[in-house]
Parts: structure tokens; sequence; C-alpha cells
């Protein structure tokens, strides 16, 4: 897909409440309530008549009158070449509009897409609103239907793929921190890497049930998360196998009061990966998952200074 280079960027808010957000998207169009009778007179332009109009709705109150029409007027007026952009199921959806405004049955106003609404960026990476920033997102929140876009160039760089530098640079910051923490992580004592995991559970809001793997043979830890009121079986090895994975798969198919069990290694001599789509209630942690843990969890100082 080409790298899109618009002359203007506006939300537009598809129905009160998003009314036809799914519509809208299913079947490629744009859409504008503010119904009148004079669809003519916007297409040829004659504003001073719409704005006589919607003095007369809005009560003789100026800044809305104005404010109406000149959102009617993007609607009519704006070329093929603007983006317009909304928001729907937590994704930023975006495209360019035909030209052609029609009114359709119950008065509204509609322009055909140029193509489709897409929710990806041109290279296919999925547009969520949890990684757009919020002076972009915060317009979900404007009460009228169409509005302009702060942050229009950072906008359209989101939608063509590309990252600002900084971002760039912090990124391989992240997994050179990543690197040097699981170098770190492989060469602790076995007991120390046993009390990292156990860290590692009580930070993400996990209890302990029993002391370290003491209670039971085939048990290193036995937690309870509260927040979501399951209980897991967790065992710790420095250095596994295929084979010790099963071992301990069939020692926690024997007990009936643990809703999941996590297996957590740093060094094995088989791939384990496979084995994670085939269990949906079994969670396997590798070395990479383990050194991405203590960055989130804020371990990192601790571990550093438990190797000084």
């Amino acid at each position: 897909m080409q790298e899109i280079n618009p002359s203007t960027v506006r939300f537009i808010k598809l129905g009160e409440g998003g009314k036809w957000e799914a519509s809208c998207i299913e079947h490629g169009t744009i859409r504008l309530g503010y119904r009148s009778p004079h669809h003519q007179d916007a297409l040829d332009g004659n504003w001073e008549i719409l704005r006589d109009y919607w003095s007369k709705e809005r009560k003789g109150k100026q800044a809305s009158t104005s404010n109406s029409v000149k959102q009617i007027r993007d609607f009519y007026e704006l070329d093929e070449s603007c983006l317009w952009i909304t928001f729907y199921k937590k994704r930023l959806y975006w495209c360019h509009a035909h030209k052609t405004v029609a009114e359709i049955e119950d008065k509204s106003r509609i322009r055909d897409v140029i193509g489709q609404w897409s929710s990806v960026d041109i290279h296919g990476n999925p547009l969520r609103v949890e990684n757009i920033d919020g002076r972009v997102t915060k317009v979900q929140g404007y009460r009228g239907t169409i509005c302009s876009v702060e942050m229009q160039d950072y906008l359209i760089k989101k939608i063509n793929g590309h990252t600002i530098e900084q971002v760039n640079n912090a990124k391989e910051t992240l997994q050179k921190l990543i690197y040097e923490v699981e170098e770190l992580i492989r060469g602790l004592w076995w007991h120390d890497f046993e009390l990292l995991i156990d860290l590692i559970f009580s930070k993400s809001g996990w209890q302990r049930f029993s002391v370290l793997g003491k209670t039971e043979k085939d048990i290193d830890l036995d937690v309870y998360s509260p927040s979501t009121q399951k209980r897991a079986f967790v065992q710790i090895k420095s250095s596994t196998s295929k084979s010790d994975f099963e071992l301990y798969l069939n020692s926690f198919n024997e007990y009936d009061q643990f809703d999941e069990m996590y297996f957590i290694y740093h060094t094995c001599a088989d791939d384990l990966s496979a084995l994670v789509t085939e269990h949906k209630n079994i969670h396997i942690w590798n070395l990479f998952r383990i050194a991405g843990l203590v960055v989130n969890s804020g371990l990192a100082e601790w571990l550093i200074n438990k190797r000084a």
C-alpha cells in the first residue's frame, strides 16, 4: 500500500453514541446527521441560507450556529485528499471519501469511502487506541460530529508506519537491557533463581500458600491470585528438558486444587514453544520471558545487586 499524504485531517463521529459506526465501516461510507431541507443549497454552496436555518434551530446562538455550519460545510466541501478518522472497538479507523454527497431516506447525508475503512497502517499493523497518543484519541469525547485533529503529522506518520527516532532508540535500548538481564539471570545460583521467580509472582499480586520448595516435592511454588481467584502450581528449573516438563505436567494433572501450571526455566535442551498452545492453562516461561518480566516488574536493580 502506498503512503498517504492528505491535505487535511478530520475526525468524524458516526452517529449519536456511535450508532452508525458498524454500518458505515461495513458498507464503506461516512455519514452526517444535521438534517435540514437544504441539501441542494449545501451542494450549491448557499451557506448563508444554511446559516439562517441553523441560527433558528440554535435559537440565535452564534457560536453554536457557526460550529454547526462549519461541520456541515466540511462534510460537503472537503475533497478526496482529506483523511477521515474515527474510532470503533478500540481501534482507529481511517479512510478517504469520494466528493459526491448524497441525501438518503432519513435525510442524513453520506459520502462513499474510496476503497474501504482501514484499522491498520499501510504495513498491516493494527492501529490500537492504547498505542496512539492521547492528544489524537481525545477527539472521541468531542460532542459534535466533525472536528480537526491535533498532531496531524504524528497521525499521518502512524498510518504510514513510521516511528519517531526517540521511539526507535528506546526500543533498541530496551532490547539491549533485556539481553543483558538474560545474561545476569543465566549466571544466578539456583536458589537465587528460585527467589527471583518468587519475587516476580509477588510483584504481580500472587500470594504464596507455602514456603518456597518445602511443602511438596514436585512443587516449587504454590501461589494464589486474589484478583483472578486462581491457584497455580509453579515448577522452577535452572536446566531442564521436554521429559522434565512432561513429568511435572503429569504431577500437575494429579492435583485437583490447581487452576494453572507455570513451568519456568532458563536453560533447556529441547524446544518447548510448541507445547504452549496445546494446554491453555499451562504457561511456559523461558529466559527471554523471564527477563522481560524482570524489567517490567522493576526487579532489574535487585538482579544487578544480586550479581554484583
